[in-house]
């Protein structure tokens, strides 16, 4: 059960793996677009090219889809952010259960975005969890963890890439050990749980009294959506590839400080930001330099806080 781009190296891990996974579970085609055509997820995309069966039902909390589900007589159902909370009827159909390739080293990080709050939080590590599913909201027994570390440049896009390979890798590690019943539960320390709450468009706005590096973090973990915001004569100017500065500040918060082919250089409350490409409100996302070209910026200009 999957949906997202996040989804697809696990099912391809069971795929190179010689496992038979007889159906995929995906959420429904949704419009994209400006045609607002109908679009399948990435996982149904790749289960079809494999003649995997593939069910998109628009409500898993019906007898109906149940029955579905059983009559294929799985022995263990896998997720992979599939996008809905599942009922404990479903998680338990299957004699082995149902277990979760999750987005970070629970207990931290349960709920919705856990890959991009890493990114927000400032953290140089994460990683994936292969955990037991029960009915809370990513409570159940640790399984199989793996680290990651993050890198000072990386975005929450980048890093999901990073971090599905990973759950792809350590779901076939999983399953080996479980065929040789070798995958002991641990449970969760609740004393270590923080959450990762659905991301908002309320985060983007960026706030230049902040530090650089807590700018530079909202500006990577809210890429590539929502992705993070100043503004410049009324409109919204997205900002990208932020590089810290060192060194004492003497301009006020937002104070564009230098414009060239480096970047936008901007004050903040505490070390300067480089800003190396943006997106103004309307237009296509560029470089700097590329931007500066066809809207020259004067030094002194002050972004609002």
């Amino acid at each position: 059960m999957g949906t997202p781009e996040f989804a697809v190296p696990s099912l391809q891990a069971l795929l190179d793996h010689r496992e038979e996974v007889v159906a995929v579970v995906c959420q429904p085609d949704k419009p994209k677009g400006r045609g607002r055509k109908l679009s399948p997820p990435p996982v149904k995309e790749l289960a079809l090219a494999a003649g995997i069966p593939v069910l998109q039902p628009t409500k898993v909390r019906t007898p109906e889809f149940l029955e579905e589900l059983r009559s294929y007589r799985p022995d263990l159902m896998v997720v992979t952010a599939y996008g809905r909370i599942l009922p404990g009827p479903l998680l338990s159909l299957p004699p082995l259960g149902t277990i979760n390739v999750h987005g970070s080293l629970l207990p931290k990080y349960r709920g919705a975005a856990p890959v991009q709050w890493a990114v927000l939080n400032g953290d140089t590590e994460t990683g994936i969890t292969i955990m037991q599913m029960d009915e809370g909201m990513d409570t159940g027994d640790i399984l199989l963890p793996g680290s990651l570390a993050i890198e000072p440049d990386d975005t929450a896009g980048t890093l999901a890439v990073k971090m599905a390979a990973l759950g792809g890798r350590l779901l076939t590690e999983a399953l080996e050990r479980l065929k040789e019943g070798n995958l002991p539960p641990h449970k969760q320390d609740e004393r270590l749980v923080t959450l990762a709450p659905p991301l908002s468009k309320e985060l983007s706005a960026i706030d230049w009294q902040k530090t650089a590096r807590e700018i530079s973090c909202r500006i990577r973990g809210l890429d590539p959506w929502p992705m993070a915001h100043t503004t410049l004569e009324g409109k919204w100017l997205r900002l990208f590839a932020p590089q810290i500065i060192p060194g004492p500040v003497r301009e006020a918060p937002g104070t564009l400080c230098r414009a060239d082919k480096t970047g936008l250089t901007v004050a903040t409350g505490e070390e300067y930001l480089r800003i190396g490409e943006v997106q103004l409100e309307g237009s296509k996302r560029m470089s700097a330099d590329a931007f500066l070209r066809g809207r020259p910026l004067a030094p002194g200009l002050r972004f609002p806080t």
